[in-house]
């Protein structure tokens, strides 16, 4: 099973994206501080600014959401998924693109985090 984390601006945001949007579980939630959400092999963990992985590095350096390292969501109907995302405001990066493996886009969560949303040729 793979772990990931995000920084995120909002955990209840969050969760009710991940949960409602892509289809993810809630495993469990710390308060405002972190929650925990589940699909298929992955764990992905939603640290808010309260939690831990928030806090200024030596440097005084603050982690914050967004960036283009991302996780894939391997799903059956991109166009219709993209379109149902479209419909409730979320964000993306770009369009689909089409490759030798299949058809990509990047979508954003509500903190700015990239997800890849992937259909296999």
């Amino acid at each position: 099973m793979a772990t990931v984390r995000y920084l995120v601006k909002q955990v209840d945001e969050s969760v009710k994206f991940y949960t409602e949007s892509l289809g993810f579980d809630l495993k469990q939630q710390f308060g405002p501080a972190m929650a925990m959400v589940t699909k298929g092999d992955l764990t992905l963990w939603l640290a808010g600014p309260p939690s831990s992985a928030a806090q200024a590095m030596p440097d005084g350096a603050k982690p914050v959401p967004g960036g283009w390292n991302r996780f894939v969501v391997q799903v059956e109907d991109l166009g219709g998924l993209v379109a149902t995302l479209k419909s409730q405001g979320v964000r993306f990066r770009n369009e689909i693109l089409k490759g030798p493996g299949g058809s990509q886009i990047l979508c954003e969560d509500p903190s700015g985090n990239v997800i890849e949303l992937f259909q296999p040729a």
